[in-house]
């Protein structure tokens, strides 16, 4: 029996490590890749390479794993940068339900809201690699140069890039009260059409994003500022709030809306508020995206 258990004890002892530190794993992948499906992926290739690894070599199990998904995150990032330069429309990430897990894993809930996910966007995968691990998870920079394979210094400088970077456009939030209010009362003055209202909710530099991917219908390039983004959501107000049921969802850490028609999630809604107004508003309307939201 010793030939049969011992491996077997050894392979559940794997996975238990894995379990233990799976929801951290993807809060991590998912921030440097902004895709749900993506992460998942990830952690799948990562259970893998786990599993058929000589465990008996790993010191500290927790940092191979750590190490690994980013690592792969990184690969994937890389090749995702390229494919979505071909992507229909706006792209926004994928959303993800927070209201079990506010900060999905991580220390504290940074790099977590979809209005930052795209600014990361404009980071490198390895920036945002080092930016996610230490603002997001607070490891130390020496830990994360073993991670990505950098010095510390380096990984300081990466840090400091990316927090440079994102503070050029990044503005102070509300509170995720104010946030809810200000949500709250676009979708009220969205679906009565009233402009005038609309503007006096919106940031003078307002930005719309839809983000449908092609497969829905959604505007294909952002509309940006106070009149025209109150005029546009005035121009379809009619024919689109028909028939949709609203209902409130905490999505990446911060108040959104579920949209449905006839008990189908079609749409997930959010805004980024700050004491100047809503300054963005992100339409998630891609069906692949929303498959985890629907289930």
């Amino acid at each position: 029996m010793t030939g049969v258990d011992g491996p077997t004890a050894d392979l559940a002892t794997a996975e238990q490590q894995f379990s233990a530190a799976r929801r951290r794993l993807f809060g991590i992948a998912y921030r440097i890749l902004g895709s749900a499906a993506e992460a998942d992926d990830v952690l799948q290739d990562a259970w893998l390479r786990w599993q058929t690894y000589d465990r008996s070599t790993v010191r500290n199990p927790d940092a191979f794993l750590t190490t690994t998904t980013t690592r792969l995150a990184i690969n994937v990032a890389q090749s995702a940068r390229v494919r979505r330069e071909t992507y229909i429309g706006p792209w926004l990430p994928e959303p993800v339900d927070t209201s079990a897990d506010p900060t999905l894993g991580a220390e504290r809930g940074e790099a977590l809201e979809v209005a930052l996910l795209m600014l990361l966007e404009k980071l490198t995968p390895t920036e945002r690699a080092a930016y996610v691990l230490r603002e997001a998870f607070d490891y130390p920079y020496e830990q994360i140069a073993e991670i990505i394979g950098h010095t510390p210094a380096n990984v300081r400088q990466l840090v400091s890039r990316a927090r440079r970077h994102l503070g050029e456009e990044r503005r102070a939030p509300v509170a995720p009260e104010a946030q809810r209010r200000l949500l709250t009362a676009f979708v009220a003055a969205a679906k009565a059409g009233d402009v005038a209202v609309l503007e006096r909710l919106f940031a003078e530099d307002v930005i719309s994003y839809s983000d449908g991917g092609g497969v829905v219908r959604a505007s294909k390039v952002p509309v940006v500022g106070r009149p025209r983004v109150a005029k546009y959501h005035h121009a379809f107000a009619e024919r689109f709030w028909a028939g949709v049921d609203v209902e409130p969802a905490d999505v990446n850490g911060y108040p959104a809306v579920r949209l449905s028609r006839d008990g189908e999630l079609f749409a997930v809604l959010t805004v980024r508020a700050t004491t100047a107004g809503i300054d963005r508003v992100l339409w998630m309307m891609n069906p692949r995206k929303l498959a985890a939201l629907s289930a």
